[in-house]
């Protein structure tokens, strides 16, 4: 039989439309801690702070929901940043001796980052001195006099510049050279060598004139820049860091020596060659550098020094550390990563007389730390965002919808019990600037991530901010070594330096087997169930309160005794014995131990019928939690699955016997090759050559419709992993009675359907009867192509998916169509298809890899909502590919709908970590510690909508660079898009758009309508790559950009938007 395909002509005007309200991508915000962050600054005024990251970010962190996003045009790494206070303007220097001018614009209501302007040094000589090389011309540390309007720039060879910070231009004749301090010196402080690069610049705080200039060689001078002369010459060692106390009174420096020392300006001499007190904190022995001192006064009494650095070179030279100082107090805080910088938040307005330092902000390579000054003990304050995501490396992650308030309440009270703070604190987050404009969400969001030391962490992903609410341990459950260890340790500490730990990050795992692989949470009951490494699937409850139980441990085998496969990788966890203590929060219930303990793969929880089910690489379970009892083990297994029983830990792989077996599969390979019998292969290979031959000539360039697909073959390795697992009640046996029933896939495209005998729950009770669970195989699917099984769907009468346990029983969604026909939707790696049941007859398909050349990574049913109208939504398939391309398909018709590019195909480990939610949402990670949130969603799009309050009239307004970039995104997908505006922060008239232009949106639409009734024979349009050439050419000229403009504007299918990708 021919088959005929039809293809529409042209779109549907009215679907194009409401797939316009239905569907839009963005890129809307980062979640987590900054990538590799370098740099620190902090506004006293509007209290924001911003970081720098060693790819050019820029981020500006306020009050919660409070955030702005910024990139340099150069990857270069931002060494400097410094707020011109209480103007949201921020100066940035790179590493590539550039600055930039970056400030925080008011537009459509909302405020958002944008660079201004940007200086490059002159590679000179004339820049620095006629005798000086152009090599030291680089800037090494810079300071804003002037209320901010003059930035002194200090240079490597030795020179101090004064930047007109308006305009970033250098002033002329104000450059103050090495020669000109050594006149003004005294002839006792010459040592005939030259001074060194500037290492530190301060200002006195109560004249603006004064500048204290501190030169690497350890030479220390006050300058007046009214008079041009040296007020004060002080000559110290090789030297670190400066610090200028309130009043002007005293100086602090600190050295490489792991010294300090204080200085006074009241001498009445202009020379001062000895300090007033050089002392050692962690001395006698050789210390590492103090890097930055702070010295601050307190109305109280006595005074703060802070500083970095300064450890016994020998013992601890190793350690991270900041030391707090006050009277007789002495606090050594130990991080596990670098410290970057720190800066204290405390009065900086002249007219006070004392710093009343509030609290310290400590920012390291991994995390922020944040420590209350006011209250005894100086505790952390809890942070209500950067909290570090990868304080154990994340694993897996799953998001929950529409957490119920009861629940969410409960979590929150789990968490505050974990970390209590001190009554007598009074401590608040210290960063509140801005407001946060966004509407209260209308659901909570749950985002759980479990990690490689086998803790499940819950944060509120609501909004902008992500908040750490709740972290789940699974470790207390297991005999580990730790213990003994941190005994050793905590036995071996001294009494001095005083060290306290500080910080969440820890990146080591006592024990490879705890990391946590799957997550599955019940929202309605409180039930979740953990995963592990080593096989343990943790079935827990969500108390209140602490209690004291023994938890009921089972053990599934899942080879069911088959004969010639030997474990030959990890152990399994021992779990303690007897009663034990568990914390208010989710505390476990039972244990089931897969054996071989192998990785679970799937995991999937039905609290309405007390079951859970299990896979790993050899097979599944079912498992009853209510009555403590297995149900049902399946083996998976193919005869040559070797791989899957040396498991993912294992050393005793073995060289020889890996390429033995290449070598056997080349050899098979030739022979099946000569001598081919007529399979389900060589049919699939005529049906390709007859493909081939209806090609079209060779002189017509198209798109070819389908891509040829080799089977795969049945004994590859692996092929038992079980992918997915899925609960439905739904039609199985016959079409006149329906009832619970498991799905599971596998890697080689298997799909098993058990029909489940679970005793009905009485009417108004909430457990069910105590009789045992039977499970009886109803259907066996193997797919064709043996493409593995990512995701299973069964859809009621109505084609929507079936909802949640206990959803529709307690009235939280709509019933199913239990009247017409279920179908069940079978995603794998190269096609969507749909299945009728019971029956299990192909109904429509959709062959992903044949039309697009890539495969499906991962699937989820989400809703969409449309933009226009609140009461009109669609259930469509999102799926993302390896390519890192995210397509819609409406469901059950399995058309279409848009694709967009979000994942750099490179990015392996953000399209494996990536996590839809069920409102066309998705997180991945672009970093170790950062999630990017996207949106599919017209209606549903979480972004920062925020404001400062700044005075804009007490500054003018300066023009700002042209086609300045507007990024979503920092640290991932490299996208810029161009947002030419004028001066006064509104779009650029040469570049405004006519009454019929359309909107720029935040990415380019795919403009495809596919209305086929045969959705297997569509294709998804793909839209061409700009390079840099073509946007190049695009702004050569203003005409070329009109006529551009207007060439986009005739095509209303197409966005303005340009990329460049």
């Amino acid at each position: 039989m021919m088959k005929f395909r039809f293809r529409r002509q042209g779109a549907d005007p009215q679907r194009e439309k409401l797939k316009q309200e239905l569907f839009a991508f963005s890129k809307t915000v980062e979640h987590g801690f900054p990538n590799q962050p370098s740099a620190l600054a902090f506004d006293p005024e509007l209290r924001i702070m911003a970081i720098g990251t060693r790819s050019g970010a820029v981020k500006i962190y306020g009050a919660p929901g409070v955030e702005f996003t910024g990139l340099h045009r150069d990857t270069a790494t931002v060494t400097q940043m410094h707020f011109l206070h209480g103007r949201g303007r921020l100066l940035t220097l790179l590493d590539d001796n550039s600055l930039h001018l970056w400030e925080i614009i008011h537009h459509n209501g909302c405020a958002h980052l944008e660079e201004a302007l940007s200086f490059q040094p002159p590679s000179r000589p004339s820049f620095d001195s006629a005798s000086t090389p152009a090599s030291l011309t680089r800037i090494t540390v810079v300071l804003l006099v002037a209320d901010g309007d003059t930035a002194v720039l200090g240079t490597e060879g030795g020179s101090v510049f004064f930047l007109d910070v308006t305009t970033l231009t250098l002033f002329e004749g104000q450059a103050l050279h090495p020669d000109e301090v050594l006149r003004s010196v005294p002839e006792d402080f010459r040592c005939g060598k030259a001074l060194g690069p500037v290492e530190s610049l301060q200002r006195h705080l109560q004249d603006p004139n004064k500048i204290l200039i501190g030169y690497s060689r350890g030479l220390l001078v006050i300058w007046n820049e009214a008079t041009r002369c040296v007020d004060h010459v002080f000559l110290g060692n090789q030297l670190e860091s400066l610090c200028w106390g309130r009043g002007g009174g005293t100086i602090i420096s600190s050295h490489s020596d792991g010294s300090y020392a204080i200085w006074s300006t009241d001498t009445g001499s202009s020379s001062t060659p000895q300090p007033t007190l050089l002392t050692t904190p962690y001395g006698p022995f050789p210390c590492k550098a103090i890097n930055k001192i702070l010295w601050l006064n307190c109305e109280s009494g006595g005074h703060f020094i802070i500083f970095s650095g300064g450890m016994p070179r020998a013992s601890y030279g190793d350690r991270h550390c900041v030391s707090v100082m006050r009277a007789e107090t002495l606090v050594t805080l130990d991080f596990t990563s670098r410290v970057i910088d720190f800066f204290t938040v405390h009065n900086t307005r002249p007219e006070h007389e004392f710093d009343n330092p509030q609290a310290l902000a400590v920012l390291l390579e991994e995390e922020l730390v944040v420590l209350d000054l006011q209250t005894p003990g100086w505790p952390t304050v809890p942070a209500p965002y950067l909290a570090p995501l990868h304080s154990s490396a994340i694993t897996c992650s799953a998001h929950v919808a529409n957490v119920p308030s009861k629940l969410w309440a409960r979590i929150v009270s789990a968490g505050e019990q974990q970390s209590p703070q001190p009554a007598s604190s009074a401590s608040s987050w210290p960063i509140t600037g801005g407001r946060n404009l966004a509407v209260e969400p209308s659901q909570r969001g749950l985002l759980l991530t479990g990690h490689e030391d086998g803790t499940v962490r819950f944060w509120d992903a609501s909004g902008v901010a992500l908040r750490p609410l709740y972290k789940l341990s699974t470790a207390g459950l297991f005999q580990t070594d730790c213990e003994h260890a941190d005994s050793l340790t905590q036995a071996a500490e001294d009494d001095w330096p005083p060290f306290r730990k500080v910080g969440c990050f820890d990146p080591y795992s006592d024990d490879p087997r705890l990391g946590v692989q799957k997550v599955a949470l019940c929202k309605y009951t409180a039930q979740m169930v953990v995963a592990g490494t080593a096989g343990q699937v943790l079935v827990l409850e969500l108390s209140d309160v602490p209690t004291e139980q023994a938890v009921s441990v089972s053990s599934v085998d899942l080879l069911q005794d088959r004969e010639g496969f030997t474990w030959k990788g990890h152990e399994r966890l021992s779990p303690r014995t007897g009663p034990l203590p568990w914390p208010a929060g989710f505390q476990p219930q039972v244990l089931v131990q897969c054996l071989p303990p192998a990785a679970v793969t799937a995991v999937t929880l039905h609290a309405e019928w007390s079951l859970v089910a299990f896979g790993t690489s050899h097979g599944f379970g079912l498992f009853d939690y209510q009555r403590k009892s297995p149900v049902l083990a399946r083996c998976t297994l193919h005869p040559n699955d070797s791989l899957a029983m040396e498991g993912p830990l294992s050393r005793v792989k073995s060289l020889k016997k890996s390429l033995r077996q290449s070598f056997r599969r080349i050899r098979k390979s030739r022979v099946s090759g000569k001598k081919r019998a007529v399979t389900a292969s060589s049919k699939l290979q005529e049906a390709n050559a007859q493909l081939a031959e209806q090609a079209c000539p060779h002189d017509v360039e198209m798109t070819p419709v389908q891509r040829r697909i080799e089977p795969r073959s049945a004994d590859d390795s692996l092929s038992g992993v079980v992918r997915c697992l899925y609960f439905a009640d739904t039609f199985l046996r016959d079409a006149a009675h329906h009832g619970p029933t498991m799905w599971a896939g596998t890697n080689s495209g298997s799909v098993f359907a058990y029909a489940l005998e679970v005793p009905a729950v009485t009417a108004g009770g909430e457990k069910r009867p105590e009789q045992a669970v039977e499970a009886v195989l109803g259907k066996e699917v193997q797919l064709m192509h043996r493409a593995p099984v990512v995701a299973i769907a069964v859809l009621d009468g109505r084609g929507r998916p079936l909802p949640e346990p206990y959803e529709a029983s307690r009235d939280l969604a709509q019933a199913p169509d239990m009247q017409g026909g279920h179908a069940v939707l079978i995603a794998s790696e190269e096609q969507f298809k749909v299945f009728t049941l019971p029956k299990v007859s192909a109904k429509t398909k959709f062959k992903l890899t044949a039309h697009e050349g890539c495969r499906v990574r991962k699937v989820a049913l989400a809703t969409f909502t449309s933009v226009a109208c609140e009461d009109y939504a669609e259930t469509c398939l999102a799926c993302l590919t390896n390519l890192g391309d995210v397509h819609v398909f409406s469901v059950p018709g399995l058309r279409p709908q848009v694709h967009y590019s979000c994942i750099r195909k490179e990015d392996i480990s953000g399209i494996a970590s990536c996590v839809f939610t069920r409102h066309g949402q998705g997180f991945y990670l672009i970093s170790p510690s950062e999630f990017e949130r996207f949106s599919l969603s017209a209606r549903n799009v979480t972004e920062p909508l925020c404001d400062l309050n700044i005075s804009w009239s007490h500054y003018a307004r300066r023009p700002r660079l042209q086609e300045s970039p507007k990024l979503s995104q920092a640290n991932g997908t490299p996208s810029i898009i161009l947002d030419p505006r004028s001066s006064d922060g509104q779009p650029d008239p040469a570049y405004s758009k006519g009454a019929d232009t359309p909107e720029l949106p935040e990415a380019t639409l795919s403009p495809m309508s596919i209305d086929s009734a045969t959705s297997g024979d569509t294709t998804l349009d793909t839209t061409g790559d700009l390079t840099v050439e073509d946007v190049k050419d695009f702004l050569g000229s203003s005409e070329e950009s009109e006529k551009n403009l207007r060439n986009l504007a005739e095509d209303e299918a197409r966005a303005c938007t340009i990329l460049i990708k």
